[in-house]
Formats: structure tokens, sequence, C-alpha cells
């Protein structure tokens, strides 16, 4: 999964969270970083910030989704201004789902799983619930 933010506290948090979970994380800091790192490593999904730096999320997501490679990754836009039409403004630009900051983790966690699942990627198991399945 590629995660994009900027702001490092936020990045360093949600990425330690979704490792916790089972998941591999590569890391972005602005738009133009992230469509070159999921160009490079076309990761399963993708989490953008869409208040970014050089390049802002809703258009690196545009151009992601004209790339023939990266068209198929799905991505969910994560912003702390949930203004109105900012969803709206998020789909058109070719996300594919929409979350609000601060992060409810266990409703990313729900959304991240829904579009791993559309595209016929198993969820990651934990090293917790891995153990407990074992048992």
């Amino acid at each position: 999964m590629l995660l994009v933010e900027d702001n490092e506290e936020s990045r360093e948090g949600l990425a330690r969270y979704l490792r916790r979970n089972g998941y591999e994380i590569l890391l972005a800091v602005d738009g133009r970083q992230a469509v070159d790192v999921a160009r490079a490593a076309v990761p399963d999904l993708i989490l953008i910030d869409l208040n970014l730096p050089v390049l802002d999320g809703w258009e690196a997501t545009r151009q992601l989704k004209a790339g023939t490679q990266t068209r198929g990754i799905p991505v969910i836009a994560l912003t702390a201004h949930a203004m109105a039409g900012d969803r709206e403004r998020a789909l058109e630009a070719g996300c594919d789902d929409y979350d609000t900051k601060p992060i409810d983790f266990p409703r990313l966690l729900t959304k991240i799983e829904s579009l791993l699942e559309k595209k016929g990627l198993p969820a990651p198991q934990p090293e917790a619930r891995r153990h407990l399945r074992r048992l």
C-alpha cells in the first residue's frame, strides 16, 4: 500500500497502525512523488492526502487514473478539510473512496479491506490474529 501524506507525524502514525495490521507500506510526501512511486511499484491500494505540496492529491489521482499501469489501483482520499463538495470532488478526480481526518482507524481499515476485496485481494492477517487462528 502507498501512503501519501506530507505531515510527518500523521504519516508515521498511520503507517505504524497499518503495519501493525499486516500491511506493507510505501511512503510518499507529495503528489509528484506519489505518482512516481505508484508507477514504479504499482501498489495494491493508495491512501492519499488531498492537500499536498508540489502536486495536490486531486491532480495526482487524476494522473494515476489516466495511466494504463496505475488506473486500476484503488485510491482512498484523506482530508482534514471536510468541506461540502470535497467528497464529490475527490470521487470526480478518480478516488474510489474518501475519509476524513482525524482518522477513525477501524472505519478506514473497513474501507481498505472492502476495496482490496473488490480487487480480489485478501486483507493481511496481523500477527496477533494469525497466532489466534493457529491455536
